[in-house]
């Protein structure tokens, strides 16, 4: 994968992948869905001599923010997210955070639009609006490492629930076909939750789609 190396943290209630996104050169770490427990995505950080440069969210759901404000504050890095999320990230309702106990209000330092390009750590990111798990979910593609950070849009043999606030089910499906199966089959998918999987995998074996 050349000069990109990812770690998986595993978090929170629901099982969440947090990834660390590392240029192996440079050391510079993007944090993608820091879902929970800061101390341990810090200790990890740390242990592997890293640098944070930005954070970046797939979507607003609790399980995958509720450590991003901590680690924004630590690390004096920006927090990237889809203008579509911006609602339901500051509303505890719409994120879920308040049926867990917990309200969460969070707000991004950057707002991505689809197709919008962005270097961090050394790396070309591709942003890829895909609505449907919520209406500002987003998936982002490296394609000189043939990486698609999915998050919870597309897994290994399945898809996104699409039963929370702003979830549309005919709109991720059509998000999967046009936006993510167009990518070569040999990409390499990170979901949200479950195992990495890839492109050509999915497009002839995902029974959902």
């Amino acid at each position: 994968m050349g000069r990109l190396n990812i770690e998986t943290l595993v978090l929170g209630a629901v099982s969440t992948n947090c990834y660390l996104l590392i240029n192996e050169e440079t050391k510079e770490t993007i944090i993608v869905d820091p879902a929970a427990l800061a101390s341990k995505i810090e200790n990890r950080i740390e242990m592997l001599g890293l640098k944070p440069v930005a954070i970046l969210l797939t979507h607003g759901h609790f399980d995958h923010i509720l450590a991003a404000h901590e680690l924004r504050t630590t690390y004096r890095v920006s927090i990237y997210a889809l203008k579509e999320e911006e609602e339901l990230l500051g509303s505890p309702d719409l994120n879920l955070s308040s049926s867990f106990g917990e309200r969460v209000n969070l707000k991004g330092d950057h707002y991505l639009g689809d197709q919008d390009e962005i270097n961090l750590a050394g790396f070309s990111v591709k942003v890829l609006h895909t609505p449907g798990h919520t209406s500002g979910s987003a998936c982002y593609y490296i394609k000189k490492e043939g990486v698609l950070i999915s998050g919870d849009t597309l897994f290994e043999a399945s898809i996104g629930r699409t039963d929370f606030p702003t979830g549309n089910s005919q709109a991720l499906i059509n998000s999967i076909k046009e936006k993510l199966f167009v990518l070569p089959g040999e990409t390499m998918v990170y979901p949200g939750h479950g195992n990495p999987t890839q492109i050509e995998y999915e497009e002839k074996n995902n029974p959902y789609v």
